[in-house]
């Protein structure tokens, strides 16, 4: 094996694109990826990258449903999408026995209240293809209807998480259903929930609120945040025998690769940055063991969110919904899911 992306997989970390666009995943999957992320907003930016592909194929869904609604004809063209990236994805599924190979595709933000709905939507994106892992938030709603979906052998994805209590809640709640699977007998080796921990979206928050009250706090702490919270939701999960995999996604500077290296978990790298961490002179090792400095930690826990995110017990689920970087994303997956609509919209009164 060779390449930066092959080693950190020998290291024990899988690679997996955060994108479905067709022609990045298939060069992720030529470097190593076994596996692929979506959300509205990527899909807003597959579409707008690849709109000789993709144009035609909405173009056909409105003729094809003549009646459909345009938030309907929008998500048909995003399992469309779907449908397409785990096809590129399928050879690694069945090459590993349904191990590894998997699209993420998540519900839609608009059901963010509604633990019915989006248990209904998920089963749905479910059937788009045996190799999609479908992604619902770690929110208070969010949790109702994980363990139900583990259960049925339907595997999941949580994502608009930050902290480390988001991660054991859904943890906990992945046991549950993982139990009653097995009880049922289902065929558990394709069966594998993941757990995200959005480390660039930790950060972000953090340099947020540090602006915002004026927080006298090292510039330089502030990339380690999202670190700190993985680092930390890692050791909790192995400390209790979690079995849901953690998965750190929104990249935003190097350190989201180098120090997040190690066996058991995934690192979700948008298609830029993987590109650039392949051509620098970094040489990946394992680190994802390696303690975050202590000064560091003590600069990042002068900010009272950084402590929420942190500390494994900081955070009930009722109130995962109302923290900022939870707020800041769900806007922004709501946006991408109205601008989807509003391309629908463009060709349906152009037609």
């Amino acid at each position: 094996m060779t390449g930066k992306m092959r080693r950190t997989a020998e290291l024990g970390a899988d690679f997996w694109n955060d994108s479905c666009a067709l022609g990045e995943l298939g060069q992720a999957v030529e470097n190593g990826a076994v596996g692929a992320t979506s959300n509205p907003v990527i899909v807003c930016e597959a579409v707008a990258g690849d709109p000789r592909t993709w144009l035609p194929v909405l173009d056909g869904l409105l003729q094809e449903h003549p009646s459909d609604t345009e938030d309907e004809l929008a998500w048909r063209l995003i399992e469309a999408i779907g449908r397409r990236a785990a096809a590129l994805l399928e050879p690694v599924y069945e090459r590993t026995g349904g191990r590894k190979g998997f699209l993420s595709m998540q519900v839609n933000p608009k059901l963010y209240r509604s633990a019915g709905r989006m248990a209904e939507h998920a089963r749905r994106l479910a059937a788009v293809a045996p190799n999609v892992a479908v992604k619902l938030p770690a929110t208070e709603a969010g949790l109702k209807p994980m363990e139900g979906l583990v259960a049925e052998g339907i595997n999941v994805n949580a994502t608009v998480s930050f902290s480390v209590s988001q991660a054991v809640a859904v943890a906990e709640t992945y046991e549950r259903g993982l139990r009653k699977a097995e009880a049922s007998g289902l065929e558990m080796a394709r069966l594998h929930p993941y757990v995200t921990v959005m480390v660039g979206r930790v950060d972000d928050h953090l340099k947020r609120v540090v602006e915002r009250d004026r927080l006298a706090v090292d510039p330089g702490a502030l990339d380690w945040g999202g670190i700190a919270v993985f680092k930390r939701a890692r050791a909790v999960f192995e400390e209790r025998g979690c079995r849901g995999t953690l998965l750190a996604a929104a990249y935003r500077h190097v350190g989201h690769w180098r120090e997040l290296i190690g066996p058991g978990v995934v690192l979700s790298m948008p298609y830029r940055w993987w590109r650039q961490f392949e051509a620098s002179e970094l040489v990946p090792e394992r680190t994802l063991e390696r303690p975050v400095d202590d000064g560091v930690l003590k600069e990042l826990s002068r900010i009272e969110d950084f402590r929420r995110a942190y500390e494994p017990d900081a955070m009930r689920p009722e109130e995962f919904v109302r923290y900022g970087a939870s707020v800041h994303t769900l806007n922004q997956f709501l946006g991408g899911a109205q601008r989807l609509v509003e391309l629908v919209r463009g060709r349906l009164l152009a037609s």
